[in-house]
């Protein structure tokens, strides 16, 4: 009976073709199934029920079961109980089931030889190590998650196919042993011959995988290695196993290499373990992080984001605004690496936008639901940043907003002072004057005191004209009869040809009117002054609870908010209502000044 030693892989990933790496949210255990309770509690008696059958003769110890082969069912326990820890813990991974089967085919193959039976004898016979070829592939395919990525991953893992299964299946058509159910005609040199083969490819196989585990090893960066190192105690483990074999096939046996097998096959379940912790504590780490972003920013928190993860090159890089490029915290650009090579990158969002990408080591995909935390926490990092820059951005221009208000008060109380004091008040004086003047001749000369009246009279009228104008600067008194009464008003007095359209069927609010007037007044007056236009369209519409007031000329353009005082005076006004002023100008294509107020009643 023909009876290969089982032994331990770790894992690894090829020099060859590199797995295509997506973005995080392309990551399988988004959307990998997940499982009832009922199918765990299965699972766990399914264990239990076939460890415990595959020690019963152990605990019979008639005949006594070596310490190697007990080591061996005890190996096969480990990795079931660990391959479903793996397969709950990380169900994005194929590595759980990878695991969980391969430690069923170590027990099944003990279980088989219990039972008294051509046909389990048969069976343990021809499948009793067919589960290394499942090790094999989780050697190749740890990093990936149990995907092999590359032509050389298949070829070995075949190369195990062939040599576990295929020919020994030509063996026992050879073997003359009792109970072989397979046995066509018995011949012990073929079945040697074949036997020779096998143990052939199989060095030959288990050799070229440490070959490949070392190059990876050796071309790794410092997290990849960190996750390739179970892949490394398995190909040291490989290398014993074909040591083994080369003594079988120099027919010199080292049994103690039996016994280092068996225990290496022990050091799977720990490495998963470890790695398993490795991520735990990772995630302490992170935890860490968490309770100081309010302390970290730039540099800082990149740093602390590079120690959580254990890549010490990984790159926070921000958004542009208004574009799709990235820059990192010293502002030069940083550009997403290209699919399937060593680094990679996860988008760093938060509700739904993007506000940077963390650029890291592709190795520590192994761990996505890591990278998932560490980008969420960066995300929420970034986003407290923008809502703080974008609240002081608020307050400085709240804060220079009022200042331009208050100014603007002065500057009209002074004009208003101004205006009285040159106009309607030398006026009012001139008529005192002159009524004293009346009083003094109404009796000597009543002619003068004739043109005298008519004088004071004009001056009068004068006055009150120039008070009415200057009380419509305050608040125009046609706004009593509506908006649409005052900018009709306000068009018949403009330079220019202007027509008004009016589409409010109700009265608005006093402040939304006054607001409007106004804007429309400062328009107005900036196309008489400055546009060189032939005619002028104003037209007030609400909708969606906004009054839209809009006035558009056909003159030069190019009027400039930041040339002169009264634009910018009427986006105050505007946003004293919480509303929005635009303006289009392009030069040459007219000047168009739009107002929206919010207006719910």
């Amino acid at each position: 009976m023909l009876r290969l030693v089982s032994w331990a892989g770790g894992t690894s990933e090829l020099l060859a073709r590199p797995v295509e790496r997506g973005r995080l949210r392309g990551l399988g255990h988004l959307t990998a199934r997940t499982h009832g309770t009922r199918f765990w509690v299965a699972l766990w008696a399914a264990v239990a029920a076939a460890g415990v059958i595959a020690l019963i003769p152990v605990f019979a110890g008639d005949p006594p079961v070596p310490g190697n082969e007990v080591i061996h069912r005890l190996s096969g326990i480990s990795f079931m109980a660990c391959g479903l820890v793996a397969w709950r813990r990380r169900r994005d991974s194929a590595v759980g089931p990878m695991l969980t089967v391969a430690g069923f085919g170590v027990v099944f193959s003990e279980i088989l030889t219990q039972i008294d039976s051509a046909l389990a004898f048969t069976a343990a016979l021809l499948l009793g190590e067919v589960w290394i070829v499942v090790y094999v592939a989780l050697i190749l395919s740890f990093v990936t998650g149990g995907r092999l990525v590359s032509t050389v991953d298949h070829v070995l893992v075949g190369m195990f196919f062939v040599g576990l299964f295929v020919l020994q299946f030509a063996v026992m058509l050879f073997l003359d042993v009792e109970d072989n159910l397979l046995l066509v005609r018995p011949d012990a040199g073929i079945a040697e011959a074949l036997t020779k083969v096998q143990w052939a490819v199989l060095i030959v196989a288990s050799l070229a995988v440490a070959f490949v585990i070392g190059a990876r090893w050796r071309s790794a960066s410092r997290p990849r290695r960190r996750a390739l190192l179970p892949s490394l105690g398995g190909s040291l483990s490989g290398i014993l196993f074909a040591a083994w074999l080369a003594t079988l096939l120099l027919e010199s046996p080292v049994i103690p290499l039996v016994w280092i097998l068996n225990t290496a096959l022990l050091t799977v379940p720990a490495a998963l373990l470890w790695g398993l912790l490795r991520s735990r504590l990772a995630r302490g780490g992170l935890a860490d992080l968490f309770r100081e972003l309010g302390t970290r920013r730039g540099v800082q928190l990149e740093a602390g984001l590079a120690k959580t993860l254990g890549d010490p090159s990984l790159v926070l890089a921000y958004r542009v605004p208004g574009g799709r490029s990235y820059i990192d915290g010293a502002g030069q650009p940083v550009a997403p690496p290209a699919p399937g090579g060593d680094r990679t990158s996860a988008p760093v969002e938060r509700d739904g936008r993007e506000l940077g990408m963390l650029v890291y080591d592709a190795a520590l995909d192994d761990d996505p639901e890591l990278v998932e935390a560490v980008a969420a926490t960066a995300a929420i990092a970034l986003d407290d940043a923008r809502l703080q820059a974008e609240s002081a951005g608020r307050l400085a221009e709240l804060r220079a907003s009022r200042e331009r208000i208050v100014a603007a008060g002065d500057a009209e109380r002074r004009r208003l002072e101004r205006n009285l004091h040159d106009g309607a008040q030398q006026r009012l004086v001139s008529v005192a004057l002159q009524l004293r003047m009346i009083q003094s001749r109404i009796r000597e000369d009543p002619a003068l005191a004739e043109e005298l009246v008519s004088s004071a009279t004009a001056e009068l009228s004068q006055s009150l004209e120039e008070l009415r104008e200057l009380a419509r600067g305050i608040h125009p008194a046609i706004l009593n009869h509506g908006l649409q009464a005052a900018l009709k008003s306000l068009a018949s007095r403009a330079s220019v040809a202007t027509t008004v359209a009016f589409e409010c069927p109700e009265r608005l609010p006093e402040p939304v009117e006054l607001t409007a007037y106004f804007v429309a007044c400062e328009a107005l007056a900036n196309v008489a002054k400055y546009a060189r236009a032939t005619q002028t369209t104003v037209r007030v519409s609400r909708r969606d609870g906004l009054v839209v007031v809009e006035i558009a000329d056909d003159g030069v353009g190019g009027a400039d908010e930041s040339a002169g005082t009264g634009l910018r005076g009427l986006a105050d006004r505007v946003a004293a209502l919480d509303g929005t002023l635009l303006i289009l100008s392009p030069p040459g294509g007219g000047t168009v000044v739009t107002a929206e107020l919010p207006c719910v009643s």
